[in-house]
């Protein structure tokens, strides 16, 4: 048996604005939408994100994001005016990390081993 990387289903409250957030501020890819289901997706590389629009309750989800080149993936998403809410550091547990925050609340660490 051979299993693949999973692919998350986040809630948002409005996907068409979720999907322009991850394009404009983290330069993933506009895959596809259904408005009327409520659903979409977002890419970069071989991570992809599905959207579903909720009326609800969005408890958010935390998120760990490995990167060969940790320091160029935050100048890219600082450039690009991501809500980094812990900035690049080295961790004593033998990470170099920062954190950043999606409008619906998601949090994305992004890691490098050290």
């Amino acid at each position: 048996m051979i299993i693949s990387q999973p692919t998350p289903e986040l809630p948002v409250r409005d996907v068409a604005t979720a999907q322009v957030h991850y394009r404009d501020r983290l330069g993933f890819k506009i895959e596809w939408h259904d408005d009327d289901g409520g659903i979409g997706a977002v890419s970069h590389g071989p991570c992809a994100i599905f959207f579903r629009k909720t009326d609800g309750d969005i408890h958010p989800c935390t998120f760990w994001v490995f990167t060969k080149d940790i320091d160029a993936t935050y100048e890219d998403l600082e450039r690009r005016g991501a809500h980094i809410f812990e900035p690049i550091t080295n961790t004593k547990w033998g990470m170099r990390q920062f954190a950043l925050r999606d409008p619906n609340g998601h949090v994305f660490y992004f890691h490098h081993d050290l």
